[in-house]
Order: C-alpha cells, then sequence, then structure tokens
C-alpha cells in the first residue's frame, strides 16, 4: 500500500482522504488510539463536536463523532478495497489524526502497509480476503474498541453504535458506486457482506437496486438545533418524521 494508492482513494472526496508517507505539517497529530484510550482526549473532543453542533447534549455530541469517524474509516478501507485490490493497515496505534477546524478529522498513515501483511497470499486477495481485511482493520481494531469506552462514559446504547456503522459503511459504498462503477471491487457487494458480519448483522436491511438502507436505530443527530432524521432512521417510520439529510460534524 504506497502513498500514490491512497492519493486515488483519497481523489473520491474529503471522506475519503489520507495523507501517506512524510509530511511536513505533523504538528498535532496523535495516534488514533488516544482517542479511545484517553479519557481527556476523547471527552474534549466530543465537547468540540457539540460546539459545532450547537448542543449541550453530549449522548448526541458522541454519537455524532463516532458516526463521523465510522465514515471515515470506512471511506478509506472500503475506497482501497474498490479502487486498489488492497486494505491499509488502519491499527490506531499507527494511524495518526488531528482535528481540523471544520470538516472531518483528518488521517495520516506515516508508514503506510496493507492488510494482511504482503506475503500471507499470492496474487490479488479475493473478495473474501478483502471482507476479512475491512472487518478486521475497521471494526475489530477501530470501531469495536471505540463502541466500548462511548458506552462507558456517554452511556450510548450498542444499537446505536451498531446503527452508526452500518450507516456510515453504507454511505460509504454509495459514494464508491456513484464515483467509480465498474472499478476493481463491487463496494455494495463488500458492504453487504461485512453486514451480514456481527456485531452489525441484523441491526437494519440493505436494499441493492437502488441501493437503500434501513437501520433499526437512530444516530440522535434530530435532537440537535436544525437537526432531523436521515432516510434511513428507525423513527422515520413513525408519524411526523420528516426526513433529512446528515451533516456530520467531526
Amino acid at each position: 500500500m504506497t502513498p500514490d494508492l491512497l492519493a486515488r482513494v483519497g481523489a473520491v472526496g474529503p471522506y475519503f482522504e489520507i495523507a501517506a508517507g512524510e509530511r511536513p505539517d505533523a504538528a498535532g497529530f496523535r495516534p488514533l488510539s488516544a482517542l479511545y484510550g484517553d479519557r481527556r482526549v476523547l471527552e474534549g473532543y466530543v465537547a468540540e463536536v457539540g460546539r459545532r453542533l450547537g448542543s449541550d447534549q453530549r449522548r448526541v455530541a458522541a454519537s455524532t463523532l463516532h458516526i463521523g469517524t465510522a465514515a471515515r474509516l470506512w471511506s478509506v478501507a472500503l475506497g482501497a478495497a474498490v479502487l486498489t485490490g488492497r486494505v491499509p493497515d488502519l491499527a490506531p496505534d499507527r494511524l495518526l489524526w488531528r482535528t481540523p477546524p471544520t470538516g472531518p478529522i483528518e488521517l495520516w498513515l506515516p508508514r503506510p502497509s496493507a492488510c494482511p501483511p504482503p506475503g500471507t497470499a499470492v496474487g490479488a486477495p479475493s473478495p473474501a480476503a478483502l471482507v476479512d481485511a475491512l472487518h478486521d482493520t475497521v471494526m475489530v481494531r477501530n470501531l469495536e474498541p471505540f463502541a466500548l469506552v462511548l458506552r462507558r462514559e456517554f452511556t450510548l446504547s450498542p444499537l446505536t453504535l451498531r446503527g452508526n456503522a452500518a450507516s456510515a459503511l453504507v454511505g460509504a459504498a454509495r459514494v464508491l458506486g456513484g464515483h467509480a462503477p465498474g472499478a476493481g471491487g463491487d463496494p455494495v457487494a463488500l458492504a453487504g457482506a461485512l453486514l451480514d458480519r456481527e456485531p452489525m448483522a441484523g441491526e437494519g436491511v440493505l436494499d441493492r437496486d437502488p441501493l437503500a438502507y434501513r437501520r433499526g436505530s437512530c444516530c440522535l443527530y434530530y435532537r440537535a438545533p436544525g437537526g432531523g432524521m436521515c432516510g434511513e432512521c428507525v423513527l422515520h417510520r413513525r408519524p411526523g418524521g420528516v426526513p433529512v439529510r446528515r451533516g456530520v460534524a467531526g
């Protein structure tokens, strides 16, 4: 996995961007593991997301941070799988992040490599191997540890966190399908295989043609000032629900 390959992924859009290799402006970056393991770092970033949302509800800000982080990780990993046939190793002690003044978190891999490591297989990975690598590097190494700390510190529901992960994954697949139809991999097929795995299995319903996802939970964004319900939200099926698209802060 080279910086040039990751630059191809980043060209899809801001959620797919990831810096790789040497860079002169490294100030402020820290391992992503700090977001999961340092309570002060996590609380500071949740407070910043709440400020951007204009909300003092910590659970809303924490859920928004979670779905935004999930969207970044799934976009980079799934984009690489589709466009390069490889999955970057996003181990949280190797992947660095910092908070920009606006927009999604910045990601940086000083020493990018593929996951699984080179040499474990001959030739291009099979679709099943790509799914294994995607599940390991995003869900097992990142989103599950992140979900545990968010449940503990902000009492977020496991169902909400599973729905956030699934919704972010489908969103990445949707962007990739529109940006690069017929590219090396099928983003919807990969996403569907990932949604069949725990912990996301059974959280919602995926329709493939046209692509749509109906989650069994709510990300809580409707509680933010000016917020609303996304089309996939479980609350959209209740009387009075008005769907709007989400603008993820962070």
